[in-house]
């Protein structure tokens, strides 16, 4: 009897925990409609799930990444450089966050500078979302592999600088995709607070009518930046690595800075839009240089002399470099022209600049950032030719209070002539460029819990750099 009974308690033993087995399986089926689906997602948004790794850390926005922290990011970054001043100063802006006095960061920087560390970055597998922001030269290849390697990664611009090179760039987007990665390129200038009313403004009917389409002499869009070599970053003065003034390692400025302005020609004329190759016609192309002198370079560089790698490029003792660029171009039939230019130093006050036009069929939407608005961006509203000018106030007396200042509180309209408006902005939308990297990263960090980035952004960036790589092309035909 004492057996059979223990064999009966076995019996009922077992079938409760098959019973068991099959609730919780049955549980886990029904309360997550992922994994009914078979997707799973990477990322669930907890605190300390990111785990950053830097690689190859050479421009200063590798930092600024790391200006502020994050919940979800955990505070140890593994960095993954070659031994030199690149690395150095990195860490250096790294510590300067950690040592402020003003909400200072923790970061624990975790360093690896052999010979072989992009292999051991790949095998060791310290992370799983890559930050690249450096010499530019191998930047395509470290993205596509770090991809392969099934790595997210968050690139500064530019991702691609030669023609050449950009179906390497393709590659790692269609790479990216099948190991279900997120390979994404910081565009900070969409977080500035003036293009971002510029774009709102330019999508209301009622005061901005329709896009233009312009002319190659009168382009409906205009883009154009101004950089200085010499400039403050994060309070100091900028140190910049000598690599930076060879084109064959940075870029050429027509594909490195005009990257921001044709994704903002792109991101406010078609906002949503899928766009792919064909929809880009180049009209016309230029680029020429900025010239230094060795005592410029010395103050930018700390060197007193050229390095060899820059010879070719030294002409009477002045370093030519072609950091200057412009593409006139159609796209989805809408002219557009971007440049960049680079200027040694900013003027007393001044830094880099910024104007931007983008003409409608009843106002123009105007972006200065000179001496006469103090070197801050300023955003203009002007009437159309041929346009009412009452009837646009009118709306504008509409749009501004009841639409814009329920997104941007304090908002306010405020007339400067008979046919001119501007905006007058509330100080916290006004945070800063270096502020902008921080707005990216938060962004990135949504997608990668998200699982997906919006269905057009990597089309669109795929667009963004087949510009900038085939009017390089044309420029120097």
């Amino acid at each position: 009897m004492k057996t059979l009974l223990l064999h009966f308690n076995q019996i009922n033993m077992k079938n409760t925990y098959i019973i068991m087995l099959f609730v919780l399986v049955l549980a886990g089926c029904t309360s997550n409609p992922a994994k009914q689906t078979g997707e799973q997602k990477a990322f669930s948004g907890a605190p300390g799930e990111v785990k950053l790794i830097t690689l190859d850390p050479g421009h200063f926005h590798a930092a600024l990444v790391q200006k502020s922290m994050y919940p979800q990011v955990d505070a140890t970054v593994h960095v993954y450089a070659p031994d030199g001043q690149d690395v150095k100063e990195h860490l250096a802006r790294i510590q300067g966050y950690n040592t402020r006095q003003e909400n200072p960061t923790a970061w624990n920087e975790v360093v690896y500078t052999g010979n072989d560390f992009f292999e051991q970055m790949i095998s060791g597998k310290k992370g799983n979302v890559v930050v690249l922001s450096g010499n530019n030269a191998k930047k395509t290849e470290y993205i596509l592999k770090s991809v392969e390697a099934g790595f997210n990664v968050l690139a500064d611009k530019p991702m691609v600088i030669t023609p050449d090179l950009f179906p390497m760039l393709e590659q790692a987007f269609t790479k990216a995709a099948e190991n279900k990665v997120l390979l994404y390129d910081i565009m900070t200038e969409r977080y500035e607070i003036t293009t971002m009313l510029q774009k709102e403004l330019s999508q209301i009917p009622e005061v901005f009518g329709t896009q233009e389409t312009g002319t190659p002499e009168n382009p409906a869009i205009t883009k154009e930046s101004v950089h200085h070599f010499s400039k403050i970053v994060s309070g100091n003065p900028l140190k910049r690595p000598a690599w930076f003034f060879d084109t064959t390692q940075q870029g050429e400025g027509i594909v490195d800075v005009t990257t921001h302005l044709v994704d903002l020609v792109q991101w406010e004329a078609f906002p949503d839009v899928v766009l792919k190759k064909e929809d880009v016609e180049l009209v016309a192309a230029k680029r020429w240089t900025t010239d230094l002198s060795p005592e410029m370079f010395q103050k930018v560089t700390g060197l007193d002399q050229f390095p060899e790698f820059l010879k070719n490029s030294v002409v009477d003792n002045t370093l030519k470099v072609y950091s200057n660029g412009e593409i006139n171009y159609k796209l989805k039939g809408v002219h557009a022209k971007v440049s960049v230019i680079w200027n040694f130093e900013a003027p007393e006050g001044g830094g880099d600049t910024h104007y931007s036009v983008m003409r409608g069929t009843k106002c123009n939407l105007i972006i200065r950032q000179g001496a006469e608005q103090q070197f801050k961006p300023t955003l203009y509203i002007e009437p159309a030719a041929g346009q009412d000018i009452k009837t646009l106030e009118s709306q504008l007396s509409l749009v501004v209070p009841n639409v814009l200042a329920a997104k941007y509180p304090g908002l306010k309209l405020v007339k400067l002539s008979e046919n001119q408006w501007t905006l007058d902005i509330p100080a916290a939308f006004k945070v800063g460029h270096e502020a902008h990297f921080a707005q990216v990263a938060e962004k990135y960090l949504k997608y990668l819990t998200d699982g997906k980035l919006p269905e057009w952004e990597v089309p669109n960036m795929i667009v963004k750099y087949y510009t900038t790589t085939e009017g390089l092309k044309l420029a120097k035909k």
